[in-house]
């Protein structure tokens, strides 16, 4: 029983080390863009790029919308063409969207953007859109 002690302290420790947007990352975006962010191949585009998103004009309200309101239709990333369906995540509360995008901003895409804010979230929110307006709203990245 002493050897269990400290091995399952550390494990709870591990388990509250994880941010909460990498807990949301896990929970809903993992299984189509994976761990590592990378996506999936000609199914699910990666999100490594999403720091030129974020940096464009337009590029944070769009990412949030993203999240909110989903995704349909041909997106081309980094010169590859995606033509899927990503769902809605509107049940996610402001601060939890902020957390989540924050995750894969640092994580996945290695941005030094400021942090979006549960408040940005919240204004994106008040102007619903459809996935294909979602897309159509997507900023030109260089």
């Amino acid at each position: 029983m002493k050897r269990l002690l400290p091995l399952m302290a550390f494990l709870g420790l591990m388990a509250l080390a994880q941010s909460p947007g990498a807990k949301l990352y896990s929970a809903n975006c993992q299984s189509c863009h994976q761990a590592t962010g990378q996506g999936i191949p000609g199914a699910f585009p990666p999100l490594t790029h999403l720091d030129k998103v974020v940096q464009a004009k337009g590029g944070r309200e769009y990412l949030i919308r993203v999240v909110l309101y989903g995704l349909q239709g041909p997106l081309t990333v980094e010169g590859k063409t995606y033509n899927g369906v990503m769902p809605p995540f509107r049940h996610l509360k402001d601060q939890e969207v902020a957390d989540l995008l924050n995750h894969i901003l640092t994580a996945f895409a290695k941005s030094k953007a400021k942090p979006i804010t549960a408040q940005e979230v919240k204004a994106q929110r008040a102007k619903p859109l459809s996935p294909q307006e979602v897309l159509k709203s997507r900023p030109p990245v260089k």
